[in-house]
Parts: C-alpha cells; sequence; structure tokens
C-alpha cells in the first residue's frame, strides 16, 4: 500500500514548493505526469510581480490588481498575495535562484497593466529558472517521492466507498488519488492524509495555445468529478502575442517585449492600439487580445505583426535571449524583421474555488497555482500575478495541511481499482478524432469574442462528444490520451456553462449579445 502525509499532484511551482515545506511535517509524493520538470511554470517568460523598488508599493500593486481585474477581485486575497512578494523573492534567492541583476541590484521590468517596474526576472525564461532551483531541492530531499509518468484519474472521496456525495455533502473528504501509471498500464492506489491539486491550467482545450501538452485541465476535472466547487471558469485569458509559424507551436512572446517598446502593427504597417486603449501596448492583456481580434476580423488577416526594430540587436540578445533564438530559428531577426503574432489561449483565471489558504470545499483537498481560483485575479489575471500567487497560497496551503493531517488515519478501507469487464481497444482514432473537433469548436466558439449563438452550438456539440468519450470509456480500459480528452471535455463544459451565465462582458469575457459592463459588480460563477 502506498500512504503517505501529503499527496501532491503536479510539478510545477506550486506543487514543489508545497512539497518543500510540507516535508518539514511529514512523508510527501510527488505525482506529475510527464518528467518532473514539464509544466507550465516551465514555459512562463515574463517574472514575478513584487514590489522592491523605494518609488513603488504595496498600495499602487493592490490599484494595479484590482483595475485589471474588473470588480472581481477579493480585495483581501489580493492585499495578502501583493503584501507576500518580497518574502517570496528572498526565498527563492534563498533556495538558489539566479534572477537578472542590474547595476548590483535585481532588474525590475514592467509589463501591461502595471504602472511601474516591479517584474523580477531570469533573462526571458524565469519559470523555468524557478522550476529548476524548486526541483533541484525537491529531488535531493529524503522526505519527498516523485512519481513520474504516473497520471492522476480520480480524487478518491466516499463515493469510492459507496457512499453517495454531492457539493452539499459537509464530511465529502478526499484519501489520495488512483493513478496511473504510465510505464506499466496499472492504476495504483495512493492514499494520503492531505492531497495538494497543483496541476496547473487547461489551454490544449483551445486549437491555439502557450500551455505545453500537459495543460488539459485534469484538476479541475478531478476535483469536479469528486464534487468541489468550481468557480468563474469564464475568464479564460488569451495572451496577445504567440508566434504565428507553422513549426513554432504558438510559442509565446513574452509581455516583456511590449513593455521594452515593441509595437503593434497590422499587416499595411499601421500602429493600431491607440484606437483602443490609451495605454497602447501597455494596455492589459485582454484589451490588447480583442484589439488584435478585431484588426484581424476587419481586415480578414491571419496575423498581426510585433515590431521590436527600434531595438538593436545586443540589446535584444541580452533581454530576450531565449525569444531571439527561437525567432531567429523560424528565419527572423527581431532587430530587423517584423515577427508574426496571434492570440493563443494562455491562462485560466477561474478554477478549484479556494479560500487563500487553497483549501477547497472537500476537507483534506487543497490546490494551488493556475487550477485555484483564490479570487486574486479575479476577471482578467495582470500581468506576472500568476507565479508570485502559487507561491503564496502554496505556502499557506502547507500550514493548514499540516494541522489537518495531524487527526488524520490513512484509509486502508478504499478499494483498489476495479477494471473489471474493460478492454483494450485499437481505435484510438476516435480519440485524436475527437480531441481535434473539440478544439476548434472551443476556439471558433467560445474564443476571445463570444455570442449566445456561438456558445449554444459550443454547447450542443460537446454535450454529444461528452457522450460519444463516456461511453467508450465505461468499456475501455484507461489510458493517458483517454483520461485527458475526458478531462479537456468536461473543463470545456464549465467554460461554457459559466460564459452561458455571465449576461454581461466583463473581464476576460466578452460577447456581442451583452457588451456592456454592469452597473454593479456580477456575482461569481459557482459551479
Amino acid at each position: 500500500m502506498q500512504a503517505y502525509d501529503f499527496l501532491v499532484l503536479g510539478s510545477g511551482s506550486a506543487g514543489l514548493s508545497f512539497a518543500l515545506e510540507a516535508a518539514k511535517f511529514g512523508s510527501v509524493c510527488i505525482v506529475t505526469k510527464k518528467n518532473s520538470a514539464e509544466s507550465n511554470t516551465n514555459y512562463a517568460q515574463g517574472g514575478i510581480a513584487s514590489v522592491l523598488d523605494a518609488a513603488d508599493s504595496f498600495e499602487k500593486h493592490v490599484h494595479d490588481t484590482l483595475v485589471a481585474g474588473a470588480g472581481m477581485c477579493d480585495p483581501e486575497v489580493v492585499a495578502e498575495v501583493v503584501r507576500r512578494g518580497p518574502e517570496t523573492i528572498r526565498k527563492l534567492i534563498a533556495l538558489g535562484a539566479e534572477f537578472t541583476q542590474k547595476e548590483g541590484g535585481l532588474h525590475l521590468v514592467r509589463e501591461g497593466g502595471h504602472s511601474h517596474h516591479r517584474i523580477i526576472h531570469a533573462d526571458d525564461m524565469t519559470g523555468r529558472e524557478i522550476e529548476r532551483v524548486l526541483l533541484e531541492n525537491a529531488d535531493s530531499h529524503p522526505g519527498i517521492t516523485i512519481l513520474e509518468h504516473h497520471f492522476a484519474m480520480e480524487l478518491i472521496t466516499e463515493h469510492h466507498m459507496g457512499q453517495k456525495v454531492t457539493r452539499y455533502t459537509e464530511n465529502n473528504q478526499c484519501y489520495g488519488a488512483y493513478v496511473l501509471n504510465l510505464q506499466t498500464s496499472k492504476v495504483e492506489r495512493i492514499l494520503s492524509k492531505t492531497t495538494l491539486l497543483a496541476t496547473g491550467g487547461a489551454g490544449q482545450v483551445y486549437q491555439h495555445t502557450t500551455n505545453p501538452p500537459i495543460a488539459t485541465g485534469d484538476g479541475v476535472a478531478m476535483a469536479y468529478r469528486a464534487k468541489a466547487r468550481v468557480s468563474n471558469m469564464e475568464f479564460i485569458q488569451f495572451h496577445p502575442t504567440s508566434l504565428y509559424h507553422p513549426d513554432a507551436n504558438s510559442f509565446l512572446i513574452s509581455e516583456a517585449v511590449r513593455g521594452h517598446g515593441a509595437k503593434l502593427r497590422n499587416k499595411a504597417g499601421e500602429a493600431f492600439m491607440a484606437q483602443y486603449d490609451k495605454r497602447e501596448e501597455l494596455a492589459p492583456r485582454d484589451i490588447v487580445a480583442r484589439a488584435i481580434d478585431d484588426q484581424l476580423k476587419k481586415r480578414g488577416d491571419d496575423f498581426v505583426y510585433l515590431d521590436i526594430r527600434s531595438a538593436g540587436k545586443e540589446d535584444l540578445q541580452k533581454n530576450f535571449p531565449n525569444i531571439y533564438k527561437e525567432c531567429l530559428r523560424h528565419g527572423m531577426d527581431m532587430s530587423q524583421d517584423l515577427i508574426p503574432i496571434v492570440p493563443a489561449a494562455h491562462y485560466m483565471c477561474g478554477g478549484v474555488w479556494t479560500d487563500i489558504h487553497g483549501q477547497t470545499t472537500i476537507k483534506g483537498l487543497f490546490a494551488a497555482g493556475e487550477v485555484a481560483c483564490t479570487g486574486l485575479h479575479g476577471a482578467n489575471r495582470l500581468a506576472s500575478n500568476s507565479l508570485l500567487e502559487a507561491l503564496v497560497v502554496a505556502d499557506n496551503a502547507v500550514l493548514k495541511a499540516k494541522e489537518f493531517a495531524k487527526n488524520q488515519e490513512i484509509n486502508a478501507a478504499v478499494p483498489e481499482w476495479d477494471d473489471s469487464g474493460t478492454v483494450n481497444t485499437e481505435e484510438w482514432v476516435l480519440i485524436s478524432h475527437n480531441h481535434r473537433e473539440l478544439q476548434q469548436i472551443m476556439w471558433d466558439y467560445v474564443g476571445i469574442v463570444r455570442s449566445n449563438l456561438r456558445l449554444e452550438r459550443a454547447f450542443r456539440r460537446t454535450r454529444l462528444l461528452h457522450e460519444e468519450v463516456e461511453s467508450f470509456y465505461q468499456r475501455t480500459k484507461v489510458s493517458e490520451p483517454l483520461c485527458q480528452l475526458r478531462n479537456m471535455i468536461s473543463v470545456a463544459y464549465l467554460i461554457i456553462r459559466s460564459a452561458m451565465n455571465r449576461k454581461e462582458s466583463r473581464g476576460l469575457h466578452y460577447t456581442t449579445d451583452y457588451p456592456h459592463l454592469n452597473d454593479k459588480v456580477e456575482h461569481h460563477t459557482i459551479l
């Protein structure tokens, strides 16, 4: 029997940070479906927002976050996360993180929506540096077990012991997870006193995304099936600038490039952002993404250009070495060429409903990082707040999880996984076809601009996909592609239903049928 005090599902910044702290109080197991370094954190280019300049202040950072969140942030959560910024940076540096320096101190840059230079970064691959230092510390820790190539399938609750569970069952508790060993194809039962969801986002639900292939919404889907409450799933952030090239796989061109002076131009060479917002290229991402989308639709173009030719080659190579190399790999020199870009699904502002301590509505189940909806981001995430939130909430979650674990015993009554009556099948074309169809539906109908008609059409088509895949799942031995598709369909449903419930345009949710903001703050969408 595999049993631990703390089970962590996911190996991004939230999961690794939680594991390092939790290991001080008990045994920890980290489950990750690929290798341990593959996560959304590893793909984060921009940085971490924190108040470190004497001319800046917590109040300014809070204000910028609340403005971007379009009236739906939790002010107390915002204040707590912002206040914890400096100590979080100091903690990472103490662990060995190496951030870009300038004139003997940390180099602070500015990104869209921020009123001050407060973004700490490691060149243009900050996420990779954070992942590196956290993973090195976790990998060498004797109290932490890391299970790579293990796919978390289902959260274990009273449901698996024959009890009826609803979203209003007060004693619904998590006892661990059923996990598919991808190397043996066997489902393992991993029991725990507490469980942390740190599974990241769901960008793969869309045809174009900056997220890695692992971002299939597994945590949100598992939590929803386990009867946890999920919040604000209509707010999907589309990054305005991903590289438009058939071989680039929606490579992200960091927000910091626009902060460095880049201009957006249409194919006629016209700088167009002044038509949409007085902040121009430094407007929040939702405004920039909609402006690009409007240009594409009006002009019938496939992409617009990002123009950073005003900066010299040496400057670009120093500040954006990885972006410069990637563009060069595709035949573009940023110092001389216009860079073709399109928006792409980037970040999920909603997620499993939690408080500032990561507590979900299921006992013993915590969530941190992109999978969680704490109230920090509201209707739109301010750039570079996400890594900070993941680390702060993960640390807070440890404090609550260790207290909960003190009074718990491992529940050995949990049954083993039962796959009797299922068979192996060769018809995996059904999965690949439905996968592509789901992504196309979400991109066409539930993207940057929505309408009642588009949402209703998406709902009908994804319902058919759900019925097909569930039928296939019930009679087939589980596999990673099948489970991921099942999770993606669940997340798509949550996004569509949440979008249909919001009768206004707010933050990242824009609909042509309700193009205006309600005078009062609209309710949070709880499913």
